[in-house]
């Protein structure tokens, strides 16, 4: 019950207005038919009078009165349909819509290390497939449930009156259905999450055979069709399982539904035999037998409404699942304020970490300082823990054991957000945003105004505001191809233009994870003549594989299979003769 009453109240606080019409339609629908059901029974009725009566205008009179009033309602019946169609289309939409933005609050509070986690994706995975709809479908099968139960109502009174035992018949034909619809959801459920894991494996194929970044591979090897046999066994697969389990239940219905239809043909001989009697009316006929069918009508709507609400609520289980995700690194409850300027610097002290469901360590016992102003360059291997370092320092992940301060203070007992504030980031995996020059500068600090002054001058300072000029509408031009008018760009210029977004962030630290491995050695060596100057009273940390481009820095970190293994200036650690100078010499000798 918690689940359906926290349905109910995503669907509530989606639209209120739209919620609460919708309701009252149902109601509304719920109560119409049974009081043109009574009508058409009094004008049977007076028909009947009137065949035994000659002349009497009185009654004719009373059955125009009546067929009006039916009329009327056949008219409010299918009003109401019209209005129950545009309200459930439109309520639909906003609890669609309403439940993508909760979707999406909750995955941007998730810890960064459940991205890398298939189990978080299968969570993930399954909300996505309950959240648009779900909610809703509660809200619709509870009322399409009161709906029946309106209905139920006056069925039991008409058929108790006629003889109790047909109430009880009713309702006991109906119990072998409800069993096989209630069986048939949790056996679909159990089904649907089993097979999660290759659903998705059929939907990443869909992304690649659809998305820009593979088409050049798959067309240059020829993978399209292989993808495409891929794709067509697991959904062949799928299909032939539900199938299965859809013509099982398919099977059950058709013998239940067999039985039923003997139990109802005895019902309607029961109710003709009384008529021929004499003990009923026409009309009585009339409502006797539209009573029971529309009782059949109403438990079938209830068996139906019961069993999706109960198909509904098991699938809940798997939304609210991802909803109850909690975030293993919270920011404090009372955060210390964030140090401006840093004085001490940063500090890494026996610093380890194990990445989720990894049996080694990707970083062990990192001890390292940065003074403030200072610029320290990590070099290395690939896989060596360079990046994992970097995440480590802006709290993407917490550390396995150790302790990161600035200024003495460790990392964690600082609000995240002021913690991302102060340090300007650009991974060597940086996003290219299909928005205009100037927006995907400007979402390096929104914080600030979208001033083109500010934009221009992070732009300069990467060495991207010569390449922009040169675009059709400038920094209004929009980027990358997604959308019509975009003017794609190198990966260099690529690159500058996501140095201008680290630029402009007002931040104390800035970190450079190979920031110009797309550059061309021009543009790279007119980057880091002015280093310096672009790094002035920031605390830098670089990482890259360019050893040339590292002279500059005041202190150099070696790392190797998660460990610093040497540390200095350049000239101590070519002087030193270790893995450094190696690395180095091995660089220098491909220029000879």
């Amino acid at each position: 019950m918690f689940k359906i009453r926290r349905s109910l109240s995503l669907v509530w606080q989606s639209s209120p207005r739209w919620a609460a019409t919708h309701i009252l339609i149902t109601v509304i629908q719920g109560i119409l038919p049974w009081l043109l059901i009574y009508i058409v029974k009094l004008i049977v009725d007076n028909i009947g009078i009137s065949l035994k009566v000659i002349e009497n205008s009185q009654n004719y009179n009373q059955i125009t009165s009546l067929l009006v009033g039916a009329g009327l309602i056949i008219l409010l019946i299918n009003i109401n349909s019209v209005f129950s169609e545009i309200t459930s289309i439109t309520l639909s939409q906003r609890v669609t819509d309403y439940m993508q933005v909760v979707l999406y609050k909750k995955a941007i509070e998730i810890d960064l290390e459940l991205y890398e986690n298939p189990q978080y994706q299968n969570i993930l995975e399954r909300a996505k497939w309950e959240a648009p709809h779900r909610p809703t479908q509660i809200l619709n099968s509870l009322t399409s449930a009161g709906r029946s139960i309106i209905s139920l109502i006056a069925v039991a009174g008409l058929l108790i009156s006629l003889h109790w035992g047909l109430l009880c018949i009713l309702l006991l034909a109906s119990i072998p259905a409800a069993m096989v619809r209630f069986r048939q959801s949790k056996v679909l459920y159990k089904w649907r999450r089993h097979q999660t894991e290759i659903e998705r494996r059929a939907n990443y194929i869909g992304h690649l055979l659809l998305s820009d970044r593979p088409a050049k591979e798959i067309r240059l090897f020829n993978l399209g069709y292989f993808f495409i046999q891929r794709y067509h066994d697991i959904k062949q697969k799928l299909f032939e399982e539900k199938l299965a389990i859809n013509t099982r239940q398919a099977i059950a219905s058709l013998i239940i539904q067999a039985s039923t239809g003997l139990v109802v043909l005895g019902t309607y001989a029961y109710i003709i035999l009384q008529t021929i009697d004499g003990k009923f009316l026409l009309g009585d006929l009339v409502l006797y037998t539209q009573a029971f069918q529309r009782g059949q009508g109403a438990i079938r709507e209830l068996i139906a409404g019961s069993a999706s609400l109960h198909e509904n609520n098991l699938f809940l289980a798997d939304l609210f699942e991802f909803l109850g995700l909690q975030s293993n690194m919270p920011s404090p409850a009372h955060p210390k304020p964030f140090p401006r300027p840093i004085h001490e610097g940063i500090v890494f002290k026996n610093v380890s970490f194990q990445y989720l469901n990894s049996s080694r360590q990707a970083i062990k016992k990192i001890n390292l300082c940065i003074a403030p102003g200072e610029i320290v360059a990590l070099v290395g291997e690939n896989g060596s823990g360079k990046t994992t370092l970097v995440k480590l320092l802006c709290r993407l992940y917490d550390v396995t054991d150790g302790s990161i301060t600035i200024d003495g203070i460790n990392i964690k007992h600082f609000s995240v957000t002021d913690l991302h504030r102060q340090i300007s980031v650009i991974f060597q995996d940086f996003t290219q945003y299909q928005l205009t020059v100037e927006d995907n500068i400007w979402l390096g600090n929104i914080h600030l105004p979208s001033s083109t002054e500010l934009i221009t001058r992070a732009a300069q300072k990467a060495g991207a505001d010569t390449t922009i000029q040169s675009l059709p509408q400038g920094y209004k031009t929009l980027l990358g191809k997604w959308f019509q008018g975009g003017e794609e760009l190198s990966g260099g210029q690529w690159q500058k233009i996501a140095l201008a977004r680290a630029f402009i962030k007002d931040a104390q630290i800035i970190v450079l994870d190979e920031p110009t491995s797309a550059l061309d050695a021009y543009a790279e060596a007119e980057i880091f003549q002015k280093f310096r100057e672009l790094m002035q009273d920031r605390t830098t940390l670089l990482i890259t594989h360019r050893l040339s481009t590292v002279k500059m820095a005041d202190r150099i970190y070696v790392m190797h299979q998660g460990e610093i293994v040497e540390s200095g200036s350049h000239a101590q650690l070519i002087e030193s003769r270790g893995k450094y100078a190696y690395m180095f010499e091995t660089q220098a000798k491909n220029y000879q």
